[in-house]
């Protein structure tokens, strides 16, 4: 089988019901308006082919990329299209070089996903409790990849932030 030379296209107002019509086939929560209008602004944080991979700058504490949503149309997945996307990301903030991290949040029962992300050397480094509202399980991982140490008071710290779904 040969694999059709893929690009990851920008998302404008003129795909991004397209985007929207993605985000609810692939995932079990659903996005406001807000989520749609940042991710217009995110420019390479945000890029969309037969899946989407949609992420924001969060300076909470240091700098990390969160991936807000990064998944596939099912009949496309174990193509190398969630590969791209996450090594689109990678390349972003490795390009950048100012990032101590990109993180994001995986519902505990998702096994595959979470195996997919420690590919790219993601580990589970928090569990969030009641973090989405209306799937069970509530509760989520977080994967963090470390691109550099962040020590706080001399010790290596993990954090993460509370940003919910609607």
């Amino acid at each position: 089988m040969t694999r059709a030379k893929l690009e990851l296209g920008e998302i404008t107002h003129h795909n991004i019901k397209q985007l929207k019509r993605l985000n609810t086939v692939v995932f079990p929560v659903s996005y406001n308006e807000k989520f749609y209008k940042d991710v217009l602004e995110a420019g390479e944080l945000a890029k969309l082919v037969v899946g989407a991979v949609c992420c924001r700058i969060d300076q909470e504490v240091g700098r990390r990329l969160y991936i807000m949503t990064l998944g596939c149309l099912s009949q496309y997945r174990r193509l190398g299209i969630g590969s791209m996307m996450v090594e689109h990301v990678l390349n972003y903030v490795e390009s950048d070089g100012t990032f101590d991290s990109v993180y994001l949040h995986v519902q505990l029962n998702n096994d595959s996903a979470i195996k997919f992300y420690k590919k790219f050397g993601f580990e589970i480094v928090e569990t969030k409790e009641h973090y989405y509202k209306r799937i069970e399980p509530a509760d989520a991982y977080v994967l963090e990849k470390r691109l550099r140490p962040n020590t706080i008071n001399g010790k290596n710290e993990h954090h993460s932030n509370n940003f919910k779904k609607d």
